[in-house]
């Protein structure tokens, strides 16, 4: 946030909690393809049911790169990069 770029988020659940602690730091998504509309990377940090499968051909057409970073290790690299999504995990080799 620092740096100048901006942060879009969404969470089925935790909404009103994020809005309450971060405030109008980051701009807040309606649903998860509202969160990459036109989105660098898409940084995945929850596993809400909603989140296991996306659809991949939306999620692409829709970002301006698209780069997932699953920080819950619940996507499979091989399948994103099949059609195309650069992807990458956190604590995972």
């Amino acid at each position: 946030l620092e740096s100048g770029v901006t942060v879009k988020v969404y969470d089925p659940i935790a909404m009103k909690e994020c809005k309450r602690r971060v405030g109008d730091k980051v701009v807040y998504a309606t649903d998860m393809y509202d969160a990459v509309l036109d989105a660098d990377a898409l940084l995945v940090v929850t596993e809400w049911k909603e989140f296991r499968m996306p659809s991949w051909g939306v999620l692409k057409k829709t970002m301006r790169q698209p780069l997932v970073i699953d920080g819950r290790n619940i996507y499979d690299k091989n399948e994103l990069q099949e059609i195309g999504v650069e992807y990458t995990c956190i604590g995972k080799l």
